[in-house]
């Protein structure tokens, strides 16, 4: 009898050890998968460097979501504030991500640490909504400053700077990171400039990210008319090399300060007006600085410009091999790397009747 008490009570001590064992690591996992929901403004937890904020905290800091900064096709973005710092709130439009997705993608941008990428804060996944919080930019996106008439004319130094500045970040997004993003949607509107000018990419919206053992994908058409590769169209997997298009149409841009798709550039069906086709007529024949934005009134560095004006040919070629990489435009911009005269694309070629051409010639490695 005494044997069989000690074994009962063995038993009831097991149970019971085991029961608050358990007990134990249900709190445990239930806090942890409670802090992506119940994390305040007031005492912020970082996981892995990104904050875990509730809905109604970031209503708060937005002020109800009252001062909108912007908007595109996937949400709108709101001015906020935190008890030390501004902040800009994008409020996806609907769940239109599970919450597995939406998290891993959280997690992907959220590890990428780079001067030239909008550094993620923290996000937002409570219920149906789902809001993403980037550090706020002062000097809003390149679009604003090239494009519209409010007074700032940023000079070509700062121009020339911003094109390397984006020309490393996404440098950095396809060769340096764990796996290779690309973009996938590069355009002025999704390059942010901070209190100094410094460009950052941001929206990584349509990003498609590949393991490092795949070189291309198929996927769908994704990024905004005028600035995606032929490839998009024709239905063909795709590279980074997509964002080395897109990278040269904004480029052209910079150099321009108008856009590339303007009603000027298409007078009575002439394309000749079309600014590549300009810059590949004025490559051959002289006369870089009248391609330049006139509000600078004539001051600009006339090699740089050469320089970018070929560097966007090349990145706009129709065949993506003969593109150059996004490391290969860093060096040729920070004149590492001697650039040949481009070719003409086909498809300049093609709309403009063929009357230009550029002699077809690659890059050399200095």
């Amino acid at each position: 009898m005494k044997k069989s008490g000690k074994i009962t009570g063995v038993a009831i001590g097991a149970s019971t050890g085991g029961a608050l064992l358990l007990i134990i690591l249900l709190l445990i996992v239930w806090r942890r998968k409670g802090k992506w929901f119940t994390l305040t403004l007031e005492k912020p937890e970082v996981g892995v460097g990104i904050i875990a904020f509730r809905y109604i905290d970031l209503q708060r800091a937005t002020k109800n979501f009252s001062e909108k900064l912007g908007g595109g096709s996937f949400g709108s973005v709101f001015k906020g504030y935190l008890s030390d710092s501004t902040i800009a709130v994008k409020r996806l439009d609907g769940a239109r991500q599970g919450e597995k997705q939406f998290r891993a993608e959280v997690n992907s941008i959220g590890i990428i640490q780079h001067i030239n990428l909008v550094k993620l804060i923290g996000f937002c996944c409570e219920g149906d909504n789902r809001l993403l919080v980037y550090e706020y930019m002062p000097n809003r996106s390149l679009d604003v400053c090239l494009f519209e008439a409010n007074g700032i004319v940023l000079d070509w130094t700062t121009r020339y700077q911003v094109a390397i500045g984006v020309a490393r970040g996404l440098a950095y997004l396809h060769n340096s990171c764990r796996d290779c993003i690309i973009h996938c949607d590069i355009k002025p509107e999704n390059i942010l400039l901070d209190a100094s000018y410094v460009p950052k990419i941001a929206d990584f919206g349509m990003a498609k990210i590949l393991g490092r053992e795949f070189s291309r994908a198929m996927t769908t058409m994704r990024g905004t008319i005028g600035y995606m590769a032929p490839e998009w169209i024709s239905g063909t997997v795709v590279t980074s090399k997509v964002d080395v298009y897109s990278y040269g149409m904004v480029l052209f841009e910079i150099i321009s300060g108008r856009r590339n798709s303007s009603h000027e550039c298409f007078r009575d069906g002439d394309y000749s007006f079309f600014f590549p086709m300009q810059v590949a007529r004025k490559l051959l024949n002289g006369d870089i600085g009248s391609l330049v934005d006139a509000s600078l009134k004539g001051d600009m560095n006339l090699v740089e410009v050469e320089r970018a004006c070929r560097i966007a040919c090349w990145c706009i070629q129709d065949n993506e091999f003969d593109r150059p990489t996004m490391a290969e435009v860093v060096q040729a911009l920070e004149d590492l790397l001697e650039l040949d005269m481009p070719p003409l694309p086909r498809l300049l070629s093609a709309i403009t009747g063929g009357s230009h051409s550029v002699i077809p010639q690659y890059f050399d490695s200095v």
